[in-house]
């Protein structure tokens, strides 16, 4: 009897072993990712240029006219977030594949990075089932170039959220109407994304402001004199930029306010 709960014991304990070893084999981990960064796949849209890339889900009514050029990127939908990542900025680089018969390095080089800032949505049902519920960067034509060979299509890379490095301050394109104010908040240092707004007019009161979509912010309180802005990013930090918008401001203007650090 004894040594019958012994040999018990023992299959328990080797069936327990086995059972942990499959867990772990499909625990949803990243397997070969350097420290603080993830996997994903880029593909390219638009032409060589860059065009047919400029518009998007964010808002953002002319990439380059704005300053973000052809770095910039279509994110899909675990990426995206409904908008909440518009702004922010990404750092990636190629991940080491050995080469076969079926499988080829497309990639330029193994230690060259690129920034691109979130601008559009790569959704779900795209060509090629490259945005279906997966982390993946669909690039501007000359960014993806950037990193790999055209021939290619899609490459396989490790990226990381990093801080935006933008010139100037952040900028507010006033749109709507007197009782819908509807804001385009962009070149946001930083982190780049934003979590809350707050705007303040000539009454001396904080409104919350709301996402409209990607990176338009509205209220429907009506607004006179100068704007100042409370902005808060998808770090927590938080920036009050006082008069940003002048006293004397109409719908379709652009102003510029203070920055990040």
């Amino acid at each position: 009897m004894r040594t019958s709960a012994v040999v018990s014991s023992m299959k328990a304990a080797a069936c327990a072993g086995v059972a942990a070893l499959m867990a772990l084999s499909v625990l949803p981990c990243v397997v070969g990712a350097p420290y603080g960064w993830s996997e994903a796949h880029i593909t390219y849209y638009g032409t060589a240029s860059g065009g047919g890339t400029q518009g998007g889900a964010c808002g953002y009514p002319n990439t380059f006219a704005m300053g973000y050029g052809a770095m910039t990127a279509a994110l899909s939908y675990p990426l995206f977030q409904g908008g909440k990542a518009c702004g922010g900025c990404y750092q990636l680089r190629c991940k080491w594949v050995t080469p076969t018969r079926t499988v080829h390095n497309w990639c330029w080089s193994y230690s060259r990075t690129i920034t691109v800032t979130a601008t559009n949505s790569c959704p779900p049902g795209s060509h090629g089932g490259w945005c279906n519920w997966r982390p993946h960067f669909d690039l501007p034509m000359p960014a993806f170039l950037t990193l790999a060979r055209r021939e290619g299509g899609v490459a396989p890379v490790y990226y990381r959220k990093v801080r935006c490095a933008k010139r100037g301050g952040i900028r507010f394109t006033i749109g709507g109407n007197p009782y819908f104010l509807m804001i385009l908040i962009h070149n946001v240092g930083g982190a780049g994304d934003l979590k809350a707004v707050k705007v303040r007019g000539g009454n001396g009161y904080w409104v919350p402001m709301w996402r409209n979509w990607g990176a338009l912010w509205t209220c429907k309180t009506r607004m006179s004199g100068a704007l100042s802005f409370q902005i808060t990013t998808g770090d927590g930090r938080t920036l009050t930029t006082y008069k940003a918008v002048g006293g004397y401001w109409r719908f379709g203007q652009t102003w510029e306010g203070s920055q990040f650090r």
